[in-house]
């Protein structure tokens, strides 16, 4: 007997095709039709149209680890009077909480998108929303709306889709194209406790908002128990991204319609152990949510102006700080670029390919003949490290403290296939990048020279913040770079900060004669501005 090749059936079998072939699905698949609509009777998919549901939660600072090691999972933050409303047939999704201000980036949701350099917090009270491809957020009752970057946006909508009536909604779209496999299980330690025999589940795969390819976990009650994809990230390439749900949290609306009231995301792998990666931070967004209201569907949130006509163009400001000695701006994160006798070195390589690409160009042009030769990276938080693959792509040796190398080495710099977000690396990857050749790892300090111009990089330890923290100090023109420990993008506090005051008893410690701070977030300060503030020395 012939069977259709198993690849093709993933991205061309309609679902009638499917139920209608039958015989023709090849070994280790399955029908996905009765699987689906077992799962749609199961939890009265048909009668919901909208829900609402409201709880305490809480969210995952996805790229904020203090270090990358052994059962480390992402920093967590609150979430209270958490309220979400999804309505499948608009396309729109609201959600509101309660946080404490002053801690995070207004832009920030939970998971994913946490970028520093931005406005920060200022109200309890937030809001975040998308209809289609627009999302945007607004601080306190009465903030202006401001539109989200399109990638965040894009993962808001997709989060409409990931929980049982969202995905079985979404397999009825056209495009959709079902596939089914099955495989034994034994329980998940977190969702269902210890156990020793296995059980067989069925997995559906589908296609969602024509770009996803998601997948559900459906058990032997025919309840979606797991919703799986993957999503772009510019530090961790293709990003696992998912949902667990739990049997007995399963709620009864009436009309048949059932909803689970317990919430648990994974945004990275589940590894604990480091048996696949070196960072472990998986726990995103989670809580019990059980004041749940069915088909309660509130008006139609229209996409402000501002959101719709707002652009996100990427911008290079170059400004010559000393001597051959320049900052690149223009965005929520800077970089310096110092030029030597016959090479350059830039410090921080952060957000992006698409950021760093642009910075490289402008350095090129300020600087012309002469190499990068050094990435000098300051600390691990990933939206300062977006870059870094770039920077390796066109040659340069990236310096860091060795507290850094294994996680870069093992998750960020690596061959790894990027499927959704191809970058240079991917697409064109250097022979050398296994050899070890693009890094310079170093413990307590390390000079890039000519001979002439020297670029001091120091650890900074102790530090709450992050291990593995690097400042740069160039001593002929008493100009230091760093990154979180003192931001000009928003006004000095009125008493120093645990980071604050380990960048101060460093530069005390090591008698650093500093003129000029240029923080990695904000404009060049004096360094007698960062000493006004109250408690530094205590």
């Amino acid at each position: 007997m012939r069977f259709r090749n198993p690849i093709a059936l993933l991205g061309l079998l309609p679902l009638a095709a499917t139920h209608s072939l039958g015989q023709e699905i090849p070994p280790g698949f399955l029908d996905p039709e009765p699987i689906l609509q077992a799962a749609e009777a199961a939890i009265g998919t048909e009668n919901l149209r909208c829900v609402t549901l409201s709880g305490s939660g809480y969210s995952g600072l996805v790229g904020q680890q203090r270090l990358n090691g052994y059962n480390v999972d992402w920093p967590r933050g609150e979430l209270n009077n958490y309220t979400r409303m999804m309505n499948w047939e608009t396309g729109v999704m609201l959600e509101t909480f309660d946080r404490p201000p002053g801690q995070n980036p207004a832009s920030w949701k939970y998971g994913l998108g946490w970028l520093g350099g931005t406005p920060v917090q200022q109200h309890s009270r937030q809001r975040f929303m998308v209809n289609g491809e627009y999302g945007w957020h607004q601080d306190g009752p009465e903030g202006e709306p401001v539109a989200a970057r399109p990638e965040d946006a894009a993962n808001w909508q997709l989060d409409m889709w990931l929980n049982p009536h969202g995905f079985l909604k979404a397999a009825r779209m056209p495009g959709a194209n079902p596939v089914a496999t099955w495989r034994w299980e034994l329980g998940e330690m977190g969702r269902d406790g210890p156990t020793t025999t296995p059980e067989r589940v069925r997995i559906v795969s589908i296609t969602v908002l024509g770009k996803y390819r998601v997948d559900a976990t459906v058990n032997s009650e025919d309840l979606l128990q797991r919703i799986h994809t993957w999503v772009p990230d510019p530090v961790l390439g293709d990003f696992n991204y998912e949902h667990e749900f739990f049997n007995d949290s399963y709620a009864d609306l009436g009309d048949g319609i059932r909803f689970p009231i317990r919430w648990h995301s994974h945004q990275g792998w589940d590894d604990n152990y480091q048996a696949q990666s070196i960072n472990a931070g998986h726990n995103a967004f989670g809580g019990v949510f059980d004041d749940i209201r069915a088909n309660q569907c509130p008006d139609s949130v229209t996409v402000p102006d501002s959101v719709r006509e707002a652009e996100f163009a990427v911008t290079v400001e170059s400004e010559e700080i000393a001597d051959g000695v320049y900052l690149l701006g223009g965005s929520s994160h800077n970089s310096v670029a110092v030029e030597f006798e016959d090479f350059i070195a830039v410090v921080e390589a952060p957000v992006s390919e698409q950021r760093s690409l642009a910075v490289i160009d402008e350095v090129v042009g300020l600087i012309p003949g002469k190499p990068i030769r050094f990435l000098v990276n300051t600390h691990q938080h990933h939206d300062h490290i977006g870059g870094l693959r770039t920077y390796m792509h066109i040659g340069a040796t990236i310096v860091t403290h060795r507290l850094n190398y294994d996680f870069y080495t093992r998750d960020v710099l690596n061959y790894a296939p990027r499927t959704l977000l191809p970058d240079m690396v991917s697409l064109w990857p250097p022979t050398e990048l296994a050899e070890g050749y693009y890094y310079e790892r170093y413990t307590e300090n390390y000079v890039i020279s000519d001979g002439e111009r020297n670029l001091n990089l120091y650890y900074v330890h102790p530090l709450a913040h992050v291990d593995g923290m690097t400042i740069a100090f160039l001593p002929g023109e008493g100009i230091l770079v760093e990154a979180d420990l003192f931001d000009t993008h928003v006004p000095p506090p009125s008493e120093a900060t645990a980071a604050n005051r380990s960048l101060h008893n460093q530069v005390a410690r090591l008698g650093l004669d500093v003129s000029t701070i240029v923080p990695i977030h904000g404009r060049p300060a004096a360094w007698s501005d960062f000493l006004e503030i109250p408690g530094l020395a205590e």
